[in-house]
């Protein structure tokens, strides 16, 4: 046997990342937890978070976005079966979810009295999700339906307990038989996108309670969820209805898959083009409510957006950090590096800013603070969405070559980090609904504001931030140009508020400087000199426990 070549020893390569504990192992996410829950919250996510580090979770993710979903029109016989086919890893990984509550379970749990239920789910998600995103999808549309299928009593009855159960059973079925169910949302249209009004869907009521829909979704997430609400036109105007996969007879409802979407990113997930033409549906809301209806759903999924872009931001940091841990370059480790260390800091406060806001949010669930939720919950969406995709690619630029590559996951991320801020809308469509959050109802404003005032005094530069908020507010000029201005500048407050209070005195310098105060250049990696890197670095270094 010839000998192997030298040039083929492997040397200055990093280990696999597996061991740690996303969750109660990064210091920022478990003191958000322990703020805003307990200490029962955070020890009830130990499993989850040893199952997020492992080798076995991150094969689940590999493999599911590896292998897309296959649409199946039909059986070999002919038969219209209209499924989507997914690999078994797709599979754990939502088993794994819904067993640990991250679907519908906190709603059933708030309803029993656990005050922390929607922070404990947020607190899983957030580290959960760093495994694979697409399904998480899914699990966010299936907690969000709880909320809005309460608009008509009788099917929260009769659906509502299998929505907010921890069992996933995959497949077609009775839903009364499964042990836990999916819910899937279908608002938009070929001519009309985000603008929802201009659906041509019709629904024509029948004699027996349900309607009639005939139409066509253009994007429909995940078309193998068990349930899912829509919206179609009434007489009265557009109108919310829930459309069950499978008739309460046993019957499959009419629900033709016509093509699945070749996407960016989100692989993992089925996004399908689905065709109702008589499709049973049952009344949901008020007819021509169906807007008001469904935002009730469109709010829930606001705020796992936030959390979602969190938890992408927080993955590809790890990856960086545990990188330059690991290699060497010019006599040192990589994070031993003074510009190198700056880069790995920045974006330890980008994280951790994303990360206090989307906890933050899920305590507000737990209060009932609809007004703040109204407003805050926007905000955050535009700012911390729109931010992934900038902090994502330096993440990957740190492991340079290394991370241009799929074996290293973040090409993954990469894909992924648009995802959540055009869910919904685009940035400029979140940006207007926060003007109309300011316009509609002083509410929202004032509870907003006496978050951010809590910080008042604390930091000279946040206090010019939070005049300078004002100012927009206070300009006569028009407000629909300067909505994104106004959406970041809030979000920016929102963040400096609340690391001011909680944070580590060197995180929130460094944030009140760079974000806030402008001493900050074009890219990451620029924060002010004489900011404590190392430091920063350390903090959100992801450790096992």
């Amino acid at each position: 046997m010839p000998a192997v070549s030298a040039t083929h020893e492997v040397t200055n390569q990093v280990p696999p990342l597996v061991g740690h504990d996303p969750i109660a192992g990064d210091a920022a996410l478990r003191e958000a937890c322990l703020r805003y829950a307990d200490e029962a919250a955070l020890a009830s996510l130990t499993e989850l978070g040893a199952l997020a580090g492992s080798e076995q979770a991150r094969e689940w993710g590999r493999l599911a976005d590896e292998h897309r979903p296959v649409l199946r029109t039909h059986d070999r016989y002919g038969h219209r079966v209209d499924e989507v086919e997914f690999h078994p890893a797709w599979h754990e990984l939502m088993r794994a979810a819904f067993a640990h509550g991250l679907a519908g379970a906190p709603w059933a749990a708030a309803d029993a009295g656990d005050r922390h239920a929607h922070v404990r789910r947020a607190v899983g998600y957030l580290g959960w999700t760093q495994v694979e995103a697409g399904h998480g999808c899914p699990v966010t549309m299936t907690y969000a339906a709880v909320p809005a299928l309460r608009a008509a009593p009788e099917l929260a009855a009769r659906y509502g307990p299998g929505l907010t159960g921890t069992g996933y059973a995959p497949g077609l079925t009775d839903p009364a038989a499964k042990p836990g169910l999916v819910a899937g949302m279908g608002m938009t249209e070929k001519q009309g996108g985000s603008d929802v009004r201009s659906n041509t869907t019709r629904a024509v009521a029948g004699t027996d309670g349900t309607y009639a829909l005939t139409g066509h979704k253009w994007f429909t997430s995940a078309p193998m969820s068990d349930l899912f609400l829509v919206l179609a036109q009434l007489d009265e105007g557009l109108s919310c209805f829930l459309v069950p996969r499978v008739l309460p007879d046993g019957s499959r409802n009419v629900f033709r898959l016509q093509r699945l979407k070749d996407k960016l990113g989100d692989r993992a997930n089925a996004s399908a083009e689905v065709e109702f033409d008589g499709t049973t549906g049952w009344l949901v809301g008020d007819p021509g409510r169906g807007v008001p209806t469904i935002i009730e759903m469109v709010n829930a999924t606001r705020l796992d957006c936030v959390v979602g872009s969190a938890a992408t931001v927080r993955a590809a940091l790890t990856q960086a950090l545990h990188h330059a841990r690991h290699r060497r370059a010019f006599g040192a480790p990589l994070a031993d590096q003074p510009l190198m260390q700056h880069v790995l800091a920045d974006l330890a406060v980008e994280s951790e800013a994303a990360t206090a806001l989307a906890v933050r949010l899920a305590a507000a669930v737990d209060a009932g603070e609809t007004a703040f939720l109204r407003l805050a919950g926007a905000a955050a969406k535009f700012l911390v969405c729109k931010r992934t995709p900038t902090a994502v690619a330096e993440a990957l630029e740190v492991l340079g070559g290394n991370g241009y590559v799929e074996e290293s996951g973040l090409p993954r991320l990469y894909r992924q980090a648009p995802l959540n801020s055009i869910w919904e809308g685009s940035g400029n469509v979140i940006a207007l609904d926060v003007l109309r959050a300011l316009g509609r109802t002083s509410e929202s404003l004032a509870a907003v504001t006496a978050e951010i005032e809590l910080a008042r005094g604390a930091d000279r530069r946040f206090d010019a931030a939070v005049q300078r908020l004002a100012a927009e507010l206070g300009d006569p000029a028009p407000l629909p140009v300067r909505a994104r201005r106004v959406a970041g500048l809030l979000a920016l407050c929102l963040q400096g508020s609340l690391l001011l209070r909680h944070a580590p005195a060197e995180v929130a310098d460094a944030f009140c400087a760079s974000r806030l105060g402008g001493d900050w250049g074009t890219v990451l990696g620029t924060l002010p000199a004489g900011v404590p890197a190392a430091r920063l670095v350390a903090r959100s270094t992801v450790t096992a426990v």
